[in-house]
C-alpha cells in the first residue's frame, strides 16, 4: 500500500483547482482535505486564496464547485418571494422541475444589510440534497430572519422559461408582488 503524499502550498492549490475543474459534482472541504492530506481548515484557506485571485470557485451547500458559464445561452431574473420555511421544498422543486437554476437566496437584514447565500440547485436531486443538509445541520433558512421574505436569482435557457417559473410561483402564492 502506497502512502499518500501531503501536498504543500502552491502545489496543493493547483491540485485543488484541477480537482474542482475535473469534477462534474461539488467537492466538500473534507473530500479535498482527504485528497490533499491536510486539514479542512487548510482547504478553506486555500479556497479563499484562489478566490482572491479571481478564480471562479463557489461554495455551495453541496461543496465547492468551479463555476463556468453555461454552454447554452441563459438569462437571469431576480424574483421576490415570501413563504414560511415549511414551504421551501415546494418552492425549490417547483422551480427546478421547470428547468430553472436557483442560483441564490438573498435577504435584506436590518443590521447586516444585504445577505446572499449560494444555493445552485437545478434539479430535484440537488434540491433535495440542499434541504437534507439544512435539516441535518439544523441550520435556519435566511428567510427566517425576514419573516419569509427573500429574493432568488433564477437562471434559465430563455425568458419564456423564466416567465413560466414566475407564473408558477404566483400560482403557488409564493411570489411577492
Amino acid at each position: 500500500m502506497t502512502e499518500k503524499k501531503k501536498l504543500i502550498g502552491e502545489e496543493r492549490r493547483e491540485q485543488i483547482l484541477f480537482w474542482l475543474q475535473s469534477e462534474n459534482a461539488p467537492l466538500t472541504g473534507n473530500e479535498l482535505a482527504e485528497r490533499a492530506q491536510v486539514s479542512r481548515q487548510v482547504i478553506v484557506g486555500d479556497i479563499t486564496l484562489l478566490k482572491a485571485r479571481g478564480i471562479p470557485i463557489m461554495a455551495t451547500s453541496q461543496g465547492y464547485v468551479y463555476f463556468t458559464a453555461p454552454e447554452a445561452a441563459s438569462v437571469e431574473r431576480v424574483v421576490a418571494c415570501s413563504h414560511p420555511p415549511s414551504q421551501t421544498k415546494e418552492e425549490l422543486l417547483l422551480l427546478v422541475d421547470l428547468g430553472v437554476l436557483v442560483k441564490d437566496v438573498k435577504i435584506e437584514h436590518p443590521v447586516y444589510g444585504d445577505l446572499t447565500a449560494s444555493i445552485m440547485v437545478s434539479n430535484r436531486k440537488e434540491a433535495l440534497r440542499f434541504l437534507e443538509k439544512i435539516n441535518e445541520t439544523k441550520a435556519a433558512y435566511l428567510s427566517e430572519l425576514t419573516e419569509g421574505v427573500h429574493l432568488h436569482t433564477l437562471s434559465a435557457r430563455d425568458e419564456a422559461a423564466l416567465d413560466e417559473a414566475e407564473q408558477a410561483l404566483r400560482d403557488a402564492g409564493f411570489l411577492l408582488e
